[in-house]
């Protein structure tokens, strides 16, 4: 039992750096993609609102097959499988949190631009020390509901061969002829979800608390 609860920490440290790393890159990507979708000029509008169609419209599990071995077909290139896990769910990830932040940046009154304009601030100083802050305040439950499901999606990593922690209960469960390593696996994403429910459950107290 201690051999199979240390494999599946190992699998679980495999999702963990998938989830972080996923983060890292889509969390900023997210916002020159939302920028773009927003533009008034639609050579940066209309290639955004394509790509953007694209990747929301098609399973995170096609893409991580595509960007894994269309490079190698297409241009005779070759890396590694977890790079191409990172690569894969950044992309899809940034797609879906440009599409928070343009909610959040479009529910914000007119008025809160002209505002920062009276204060004789520039376009972005009114930016950052007005809307921003508003933005992230609104924009935070369903940033939440991403992440949460980002914990969940790293076993599709599993798809091109990664040993994340699902594959790793898979293996498991076939060599022990038992679900014992399946029920572990639910109750390690449990705790992962938790923590990130925790985590934001506080930033909203805090940000209610400086409000």
């Amino acid at each position: 039992m201690d051999k199979l609860i240390l494999t599946m920490l190992e699998g679980s440290l495999v999702s963990i750096k998938i989830f972080f790393l996923t983060l890292l890159f889509s969390l900023p990507l997210g916002l020159p993609l939302a920028a773009a979708r927003m533009s008034k000029n639609p050579l940066l509008r209309v290639p955004a609102k394509i790509f953007l169609l694209i990747v929301r419209g098609t399973p995170l599990i096609l893409q991580l097959i595509f960007v894994y071995f269309a490079p190698y077909y297409i241009f005779k290139i070759s890396y590694d499988r977890f790079t191409a896990v990172i690569v894969a769910m950044s992309i899809n990830y940034a797609a879906y949190f440009a599409e928070i932040y343009r909610g959040g940046i479009e529910s914000i009154p007119k008025g809160q631009y002209e505002a920062g304009k009276v204060l004789g601030f520039t376009k972005m100083q009114t930016f950052f020390r007005i809307i921003l802050p508003q933005v992230i305040k609104r924009i935070l439950p369903a940033t939440g509901n991403e992440v949460i499901t980002l914990v969940k999606d790293t076993a599709l990593a599993q798809t091109i061969g990664v040993s994340e922690l699902f594959r790793v209960a898979q293996n498991s469960a076939s060599r022990l002829f038992s679900t014992t390593p399946i029920f572990l696996a639910g109750v390690f994403y449990f705790i992962m979800n938790w923590i990130v429910s925790f985590v934001f459950a506080r930033i909203e107290k805090k940000l209610d608390y400086y409000k």
